[in-house]
């Protein structure tokens, strides 16, 4: 049981739901299922996008990021877990656990930043209507865009490269269905403490401050709600800003859960369903909120079939 600074020929072994063998096969199939809405939700959001030129607004390139965004950050760990559930072979490599831990902390970080970057448009749209369209132009759309991803990217190099500085004890063995940093931390030789220091800091900077903001801009945003006269204006305004409002209280949640919890106090067992939360369920229940509370969506799909069954 001693240490070695994590050389590229080593493994790591994922228990993912071993401990429950007895859910394993309803979880394949569950998550087969979520997986396979959350391709077909976010592509169709994205395709929706691309195609009905009612929907060439900000609200909706932000929202195709974010559809993109998804399909990325569940593609980074379900097929892994579904291979685990599936079958005898918990192992990855060590190279793929480390692209695994970058991928998915990059993607996470870069959800953190657009979903501030979502709530800064419909501040725009509800609280300086006047203002909307020279404020929200499309070069500073694709700078907010572009800002998010660097700064996601960015922020998971930081702690991907904390961590991977830190040598690693034992059989490295993982308590979780893919390579997260929580995890990672207790297979340390060394005491983490000044790494944990650093790494709380980024965290606050990616997660807590973009809440805090966005629950500012929504405060914001109620008040000129609930000064708008037409009952159909304040339906609308709730209809879009509560479903952006609904996505953050989601994923921020059980992202501050998992990532926010000291190490002593850290549960492998319900950090594993936590992130069953934010990596799957979230994403797959993006589009759904969207789409469900969105008249302009619901619009765009009805002319999307509609031209699909005149062409056939």
């Amino acid at each position: 049981m001693g240490c070695s600074n994590s050389s590229f020929g080593g493994s790591f072994i994922l228990l993912g739901f071993s401990d429950w063998p007895q859910l394993e096969p309803a979880l394949f199939v569950l998550i087969s299922i979520f997986y396979s809405l959350t391709l077909l939700g976010n592509t169709t959001i994205i395709a929706l996008s691309v195609l009905d030129p009612q929907l060439h607004t900000p609200m909706y390139f932000f929202l195709c990021h974010l559809s993109f965004l998804d399909l990325c950050y569940t593609t980074s760990t379900v097929p892994q877990l579904l291979i685990n559930l599936h079958g005898p072979d918990h192992t990855i490599t060590y190279g793929g656990c480390v692209a695994q831990l970058f991928i998915s902390l990059a993607l996470g970080s870069t959800e953190c930043l657009l979903l501030l970057v979502m709530a800064f448009d419909r501040y725009v749209a509800v609280c300086r209507p006047l203002h909307y369209t020279t404020t929200m132009h499309p070069q500073l759309c694709q700078v907010l865009a572009l800002t998010s991803w660097l700064g996601g990217f960015m922020n998971s190099l930081i702690q991907t490269g904390l961590m991977m500085a830190m040598p690693l004890c034992g059989l490295r063995v993982l308590n979780h269905f893919f390579c997260e940093m929580p995890v990672f931390l207790k297979l340390a030789c060394v005491d983490t403490n000044g790494t944990e220091a650093k790494m709380f800091v980024a965290r606050v900077i990616i997660l807590v401050f973009p809440a805090a903001l966005i629950l500012g801009s929504y405060v914001h945003i109620a008040r000129a709600v609930l000064r708008v006269k037409s009952m159909s204006g304040k339906r609308k305004a709730f209809g879009t800003c509560g479903s952006h409002l609904l996505v953050v209280s989601l994923f921020y949640g059980s992202a501050i859960y998992t990532y926010f919890q000291p190490r002593s106090s850290y549960s492998e067992s319900q950090g594993k369903f936590a992130a069953l939360f934010y990596t799957i369920v979230s994403p797959m229940l993006n589009p759904l909120i969207y789409t469900l509370r969105n008249k302009d969506v619901k619009e765009a799909l009805r002319k999307v079939l509609g031209i699909g069954r005149n062409s056939g």
